[in-house]
């Protein structure tokens, strides 16, 4: 195995997807659920975003490309769908967990595309389009799985937070992680919008 390769993917990964970072969001949104309820959106959301990822690194390209579909536009339906979370969790709808389903948490918007998002997909597709080797492809999947497992550790061992914040803390780090998550949107947007802009443009 190419242990170069693994390192790049590994670090490139894991700075997109950034654990320390989702573990605020994770926590806002799952933090009023049971611990084991918790545990299994950690390991739902990760094996989405691994299934996923894999997926786009396999066929990718041919998928976007039969659908019509640009990296930009699939860049900016993420922000929209981070938009509205962030709004449920600003506004404190999303703050019962009775209205909540354990399984839509994970996937939607943990598993994508928070984790899974276009940064990380499109980092993978990067990867794998300049690999020509079997040794490559092998080590691009080992850093992919490596990442996913990382990530699977830093959700799953987050409850002791819980602990320590109680309620009180939960609602507010709630309203710090629909502020960052709104702005994670805006950003992805953004990007998007100047993404077409150069590619309609001819720049």
């Amino acid at each position: 195995m190419d242990l170069k390769l693994f390192g790049e993917v590994f670090v490139t990964l894991l700075v997109i997807v950034d654990p320390p970072g989702m573990m605020p969001i994770f926590l806002a949104l799952t933090g009023p659920l049971p611990a084991r309820e918790r545990h299994r959106a950690a390991w739902q959301a990760v094996a989405l975003a691994l299934g996923v990822i894999v997926v786009f690194a396999v066929a990718g390209q041919t998928l976007l490309a039969y659908l019509h579909v640009d990296l930009p536009a699939l860049q900016a339906a993420g922000g929209l769908l981070l938009i509205l979370v962030a709004l449920e969790l600003l506004t404190g709808k999303a703050d019962d967990p009775t209205k909540q389903a354990t399984a839509n948490i994970a996937l939607v918007p943990l598993g994508t595309p928070l984790l899974a998002g276009p940064g990380a997909i499109v980092a993978t597709m990067l990867f794998v389009q300049q690999a020509d080797r079997t040794v490559d492809y092998t080590a691009i999947a080992a850093a992919i799985v490596a990442v996913m497992l990382t990530v699977w550790i830093v959700l799953r061992f987050s409850g002791g937070i819980v602990k320590v914040l109680r309620p009180g803390g939960i609602e507010v780090l709630t309203r710090i992680a629909g502020l960052l998550l709104a702005a994670i949107a805006v950003q992805l947007i953004a990007d998007a919008i100047a993404a077409f802009v150069v590619q309609y443009s001819g720049g």
